[in-house]
Formats: C-alpha cells, structure tokens, sequence
C-alpha cells in the first residue's frame, strides 16, 4: 500500500493472519454424524444416540488432533487427523481440520481438497466454508473467496457470522476494495463490537483514507482495552499525530516502548520514523 507522504503506511498486523484461523476450529469435534448430501430433504437432528462406535472413534481421535493443533504440535496432529479418516472416511469435520493443519504446513493444494471433501460430506459446513473462503483469500483469488464466505453466512445453523465477516472484510481490504471492507467490518463490528481485530481494521482502513477522527474513535477503544499490541498502539501513535494531539501521540509512545522494547514498531517510534 503506498500513500502520499502526509499519510501512514501501515502493514496488516500478524495478529490478523492468525486469528482469522485459530478461531475456525469451532465445531471440528461435534457429536454426531454429519449430514450426507442426499436428496436435498432436512435431515434429522443428530444426537448422540445416533453415533455409531466407528463415528465415535474417529470423533475421540479428532478431539486428541484438535488439542495438539491448538498447541503448536502440527504433525502429530495430522497423524490423528489421518487415524480418525481410517475409522471414518466419511467425517467431514476431520476433513476440515485435516486443512487447516496443511494450511499451517504451507501445502495449499493439499489444504484445499481438504476443504472440498469436508463441504462435499456436509453442504451445511459454515466452518469447512469459511476456512476454505481464507485460503482462497491467502492465494489472492478473491472472487472465489468471497463466495465461500457467503456462503458460510447462509448456511443453516451457522453461528460464527461475526469471524466471517470479519474475515471476508479483512480479505475486501487486501484486494484493494476498501468500501466492500468497511461494509463488512462495520457489520462485525455491530455484532462483536469487543472484537480487537474488527476494531483494529476498521481503524486501519479510515487511516488508509485519512478518515483521522472516526479511525480514532476505533482505535482508541483497541488501546484502551488488554488486547493493545504493538501494531494498534503504533497506529494510534500515527492517527493521534495526524490530529495534533501530541499529549496522546507521547502517552502511546511510552506504552509502546515499555511494553514491546524490541518490536519493528517501537524501533520506528524512537527513531521518528513515522511513515514506517
């Protein structure tokens, strides 16, 4: 992103990239069969009645991939998620984490016919959906993202409409449609307004178009709460300058040097490198 010298530039924060994954394990783990693509009928409610002793081997070994996946261990989560589709070739959740493990093993061919499976298995998948929806968005088919987002928000049973939004803005933004970005931030932002990230790229995009009193207004509520990073406070360094408010451009300044010494962004605020 470039801008003219009497605006900022400022990277996406890495905090993005993560969350928008970490929070799509939801559901990976649930009880019950899955729904089979059948005749189009609604299909019953599962219960836990109705998992059979396979599903529910292949269920405990995906629970067990679930928790070395949210602990770093990405290969041993693979081999359950591989020992779980042995039991059950048929579970789509297990499809489904079996991407995002690959998605974090940097293997997008591999992550992408994960995905597929698992939404072939379960046309209702929201999650399989919006995982998919992010990698498209990483491979800068942006088009293709947007739909699986979509239609994510429009699968029945769906919950997480605020993270896809989230996202689905997130990736608007890094494929230069800023208004599509506001529209869905601002629709995230109204159901999650406690979001860090929403609020964080909301900010970001006024900067971007030097909307300098409404970016401050999100940022400052970033700032204000335990979820600062490094990256809101340097934004918010970068918004209050803009606004002349020199009291608050030092008050961040000092946080950020005190409670993140080493990071790229204190660096460029010591050196008065405000453009970085």
């Amino acid at each position: 992103m470039s801008f003219s010298p009497s605006t900022v530039r400022v990277a996406l924060p890495r905090v993005v990239l993560v969350a928008a994954i970490a929070v799509s394990l939801a559901g990976c783990a649930s009880r019950g069969p899955s729904p089979s693509l059948g005749t189009g009928a609604e299909q019953p409610i599962a219960t836990a009645s109705d998992e059979g002793q396979a599903r529910k081997r292949a269920r405990l070994r995906l629970e067990l991939a679930m928790g070395y996946f949210q602990q770093g261990q990405t290969t041993v989560a693979l081999d359950e998620v591989k020992q779980a589709l042995v039991i059950d070739p048929s579970y789509g959740e297990a499809y489904n984490l079996r991407g995002l493990v690959y998605m974090r093993l940097d293997d997008p061919g591999l992550a992408e016919d994960s995905f597929r499976r698992a939404i072939s298995i379960n046309p209702r998948d929201g999650n399989a959906m919006h995982n998919y929806g992010w990698l498209l968005c990483q491979q800068k088919r942006y088009a293709d993202a947007v739909g699986q987002f979509q239609a994510a928000l429009n699968a029945p049973g769906y919950t997480d409409q605020a993270k896809t939004l989230m996202t689905m803005g997130v990736c608007e933004m890094q494929a230069g449609r800023p208004a599509e970005a506001e529209r869905d931030l601002a629709r995230a932002y109204e159901m999650d307004s406690a979001n860090p990230i929403v609020g964080y790229n909301l900010a970001l995009l006024l900067a971007q178009r030097q909307e300098w009193a409404r970016a401050q207004f999100y940022i400052r509520r970033v700032n204000n709460s335990q979820a600062a990073t490094a990256e809101s406070l340097w934004l918010g360094v970068k918004v209050e300058r803009q606004l002349n408010n020199s009291e608050a451009v030092g008050q961040l300044g000092t946080q950020l040097v005190q409670r993140f010494p080493q990071s790229r962004e204190a660096l460029a605020y010591e050196r008065g490198n405000f453009n970085d």
